[in-house]
């Protein structure tokens, strides 16, 4: 008897090892989604709405809710069906993550899935079949195969067919333009009332050159809605197919004033830039400007990881050589990552001596000059036989944000030695553009933005552009050897892309486009000192007391 009760007694003691062990476990695996949830720091998307109209009012719901199925489209492309993912077990950290991601693929850490029993996420997205090959898409004889607004499927006999977005996504788009109509009924600028009627017939037909072109023309309305279809991040198969997002921006009027000059002095900055003269042989539209903003809303691709802080549109290269583009600062969202991440990683990686240089006002100006510069270069190659975009293919979006990045730099440096800048010290953009670098980085390999922020970082390296500190662990920038490595990097970005060179992109960004161990300790030390790695939204109506 004594036996036997023993071994109940072992039994017991056992089962309970097992059983804490895997209640451990399980904690332990909320934990780390929960710490990775807390890498994003919160904020609120307000704004004073006191400068709209009661009809300005009434708009903001409705376009909240074309927002909306822009996010809901935007699922589908990213992932397929979001309601797979959000089941009844699934605790409130992972989530909050799968919404962060739009998925469960870690955006900012390379896409690694932090789902178990996911497997990588598909470079092609879910804009392709996942069974798809490279030789099968290019050996396909289909017109519309690389259509930014086409979804490529399997038809009932396994063979793939083209079709279209507007008919792929027939109902929700014709609930959003449906939307946007009532929308413009209310609106009382007329720029912005034809604008959006024609942005609503754009998402029933994908012919979005007209109401690009009304996007352009608008110059007196408050209220800014982006709608659509746009950037072509999500395609990392080919770059051809864009996703679907959605901002609600209300414009800051006494910011925007001191902007205005700046449209103007595009075209001389095209003449001047650091290269030879058959790659900057485009004149910009001189349509061109530039506003600030604050943000209420951001759906679909904006949302998804980092959080963009600035805009420029459009992206298609004819309304661009014809109308040119406009430059949108987020300013309060500019505000949160700059007090919330920038200011922080400052304090733990800039020399100390140089921590001063470190201002909102630099950093505002290098974000908004990455914008313009966008705008600049060439749209399409040196021997006309392809837009830039087409020539790099996948590579393209990491070599633009690339020369969006440096040849901003170039703009401040240039328009302060023309004196359009006042007195300025220009060390405070070198040094806030330095520290900016560590904040983009830890978007990862994953992200356009990341990889660009990689390959200068170990251009900067190479030329002597900053010193590492071993013993403080602290980076010292050095103005001539900086100065120097902005106009070489900007040359030599703005000839690939005019040379269509495919082969020197994909080298640049296999050479120089990941994290290596030094530069990933000293991101483990950022982590390590909680500061955040982006921003995740409180927004809506609610939160905008409507």
């Amino acid at each position: 008897m004594k036996q036997l009760v023993f071994l109940i007694l072992i039994s017991a003691v056992v089962w309970s090892c097992k059983s804490t062990t895997k209640k451990s476990e399980t904690m332990t695996k909320k934990t780390e989604i929960q710490q990775k949830v807390e890498e994003f720091a919160t904020f609120k998307l307000t704004t004073d709405l006191s400068v709209l109209s009661e009809k300005e009012k009434q708009m903001i719901p409705l376009l909240l809710d074309a927002a909306k199925i822009m996010d809901d489209i935007y699922w589908t492309q990213a992932y397929g069906d979001k309601n797979e993912l959000f089941t009844e077990n699934i605790d409130e950290y992972t989530e909050q993550f799968l919404k962060i991601n739009y998925g469960p693929w870690e955006r900012l850490n390379n896409n690694e899935p932090f789902i178990e029993g996911v497997g990588p996420k598909p470079a092609g997205a879910n804009f392709y079949p996942a069974d798809m090959t490279k030789a099968e898409f290019e050996a396909w004889d289909e017109p519309t195969k690389t259509s930014l607004y086409t979804l490529i499927k399997r038809d009932a006999n396994g063979g793939l067919i083209s079709v279209p977005y507007h008919e792929a996504w027939k109902q929700q788009l014709t609930q959003a333009a449906d939307l946007i109509q009532k929308a413009a009924e209310l609106a009382e600028d007329p720029g912005l009332k034809n604008y959006l009627e024609k942005r609503a017939d754009a998402l029933l037909t994908d012919d979005y050159y007209e109401s690009d072109v009304a996007w352009m023309e608008m110059k007196n309305n408050t209220i800014e809605f982006i709608v659509g279809p746009i950037e072509n991040y999500e395609d990392q198969l080919f770059g051809y197919k864009t996703a679907h997002e959605s901002f609600i921006l209300i414009k800051d009027k006494e910011w925007s004033q001191k902007l205005e000059k700046y449209a103007s002095l595009l075209p001389g900055l095209q003449k001047e830039l650091p290269c030879p003269a058959p790659y900057k042989d485009e004149t910009p539209g001189m349509d061109s400007d530039m506003n600030v903003y604050d943000a209420v809303y951001y759906a679909g691709d904006t949302n998804a990881g980092s959080k963009t802080i600035a805009i420029n549109l459009p992206n298609d290269e004819k309304v661009r050589e014809d109308k040119g583009s406009r430059k949108l600062q987020l300013k309060n969202s500019m505000q949160a990552k700059f007090d919330k991440i920038v200011i922080p990683i400052s304090n733990l990686l800039i020399a100390e001596s140089q921590r001063k240089h470190v201002k909102f006002d630099a950093f505002f100006e290098n974000t908004m000059f990455h914008e313009v510069s966008h705008g600049l270069g060439l749209g399409n190659t040196v021997d006309k036989s392809a837009t830039v975009r087409e020539a790099l293919k996948d590579a393209y979006t990491s070599v633009e944000e690339s020369k969006a990045d440096i040849l901003g730099l170039w703009c401040v440096y240039r328009l302060n030695e023309m004196g359009e800048l006042g007195d300025k010290d220009m060390m405070d953009n070198f040094v806030t553009f330095m520290a900016g670098i560590f904040r983009s980085v830890r978007f990862g390999a994953a992200s356009a933005h990341g990889k660009a922020n990689m390959m200068r970082f170990y251009y900067f390296q190479e030329k002597g552009a900053f010193e590492r500190d071993a013993e403080t662990g602290t980076y010292h920038v050095d103005f001539e050897k900086m100065k120097e490595a902005i106009f070489s990097l900007s040359e030599l970005i703005l000839k690939m892309q005019g040379d269509g060179d495919y082969e020197a992109a994909k080298k640049m960004i296999e050479e120089k486009g990941f994290i290596r161990p030094e530069l990933q300790k000293d991101l483990d030390r950022i982590g390590e000192a909680g500061i955040p790695r982006d921003i995740v939204f409180e927004q809506g109506a609610e939160v905008l007391g409507l």
